[in-house]
């Protein structure tokens, strides 16, 4: 059993105790799990948290700090039988770079347990986003460092997150290029709570995620030159109100053929949500391809925009199926970005995570590993998509 898998485990427990929907919660746990913490993201500022311990006899408690400091301890470090008012505390992140620390359960019969909380470091003066994501959520691609994209994380009412316990739940994130003026992708876990109910709002804006000069302004119109307003991560899927409002804005939009977007990838879209219903959580990438592109939208919105080549979904599963591999399957679409196949069937696009890698060159779903193995996730993203997805 890996730490990521426990520590997972540890957020299930804390929203099924606030009475909240645990399929929230990415990774899946294990009932026999010896220790657990009740908060996965600690707070950049310092604190504390509980630790719950499962065991029959006598244990011990090691803290290891994964840069070899000792800015956290836990209280007691010895007892017998469970308890659960194991105090963690933790001194503030000065630095810029994120770190974990693990709590190490060690009985006096049996196997070491382990379970790993992360910290995030501050903000660097004149950054909006992360260079390298600090998280390690199952639809985060793999983000690369000094390559002029951020990952912009907000939650759900469309203000920066900054962590479960001072945020709430993630809403999306996006990988935004500030050359280019666009996100090459957009990651978000989807299921029936997570859309919400409501209608779409229409409420145009700028992102306050970044200064209004650095976007496109699609306040009013396009992009000009034909192109429409194309969301990638859909309005559909975020129907609370201040959820939905945080989809209209430039980070979540690409210049896309009107066709293109009205038929061939609004039936994607429509399938998507039919797989996200039957899930506990899809986790959902969805982005497009524009290093080659040779074309450029109007100026209306103040910058002539890059015209995508391709447009792509990466769809990883997990709940129960008769198909899924230790609770998740995987599967990719690639689609040309043009009219021309505006009334061919979506499904005609679909293939594995590996190839749809292979064409993208994006690293997708790298925390998979961490919840089944390396194995496993290898075969997951390697296997054709079965009839589930047809």
């Amino acid at each position: 059993m890996t730490a990521k898998t426990l520590l997972r485990y540890a957020l299930a427990l804390a929203v099924l105790a606030a009475g909240a929907m645990a399929c929230e919660k990415p990774e899946p746990f294990d009932a026999l799990t010896g220790v657990v913490l009740r908060q996965a993201d600690l707070d950049q500022t310092g604190g504390s948290t509980f630790v719950s311990v499962t065991c029959k006899g006598d244990w011990n408690l090691v803290v290891e700090c994964s840069d070899g400091g000792s800015w956290a301890t836990v209280s007691p470090t010895s007892g017998s039988g469970n308890k659960g008012d194991v105090l963690l505390s933790y001194k503030a992140n000065e630095g810029t770079d994120s770190r974990s620390v693990t709590v190490v359960l060690k009985p006096s019969n049996g196997a070491e347990a382990r379970v790993t909380a992360y910290q995030a470091g501050e903000e660097p003066d004149e950054v909006y986003g992360y260079d390298v994501a600090p998280m390690t959520w199952l639809e985060l691609p793999a983000t690369v460092a000094k390559d002029g994209r951020e990952l912009l994380v907000r939650d759900m009412k469309g203000g920066k997150y900054i962590s479960e316990r001072r945020s709430g739940t993630r809403n999306w994130s996006c990988y935004w290029d500030y050359a280019e003026h666009l996100s090459l992708w957009v990651a978000y876990p989807l299921n029936n709570s997570l859309i919400g109910n409501g209608n779409r709002t229409n409420a145009w804006g700028l992102d306050p995620l970044l200064p209004a000069e650095l976007q496109p302004n699609l306040v009013n119109g396009s992009y000009g030159g034909g192109w429409t307003r194309g969301h990638q991560i859909p309005s559909a899927d975020r129907l609370t109100y201040a959820a939905n409002v945080s989809t209209f804005v430039p980070t979540n939009m690409t210049p896309q053929d009107y066709d293109f977007n009205g038929e061939i990838w609004a039936s994607l879209e429509g399938k998507v949500r039919g797989y996200a219903k039957t899930a506990d959580t899809l986790y959902v990438v969805t982005g497009c391809l524009f290093d080659q592109s040779v074309r450029t939208s109007g100026v209306s919105s103040g910058f002539a925009v890059k015209i995508p080549t391709h447009y792509f979904k990466a769809l990883l599963y997990r709940g129960q199926s008769t198909y899924a591999t230790q609770g998740y399957m995987a599967a990719g679409f690639l689609l040309p970005h043009s009219s021309d196949i505006r009334k061919d069937n979506c499904l005609n696009y679909i293939c594995t995570i590996d190839q749809l890698e292979k064409d993208t060159g994006i690293d997708f779903f790298p925390a998979l590993e961490q919840a089944v193995g390396k194995e496993t996730a290898a075969k997951i993203e390697a296997e054709a998509p079965s009839k589930w997805w047809f």
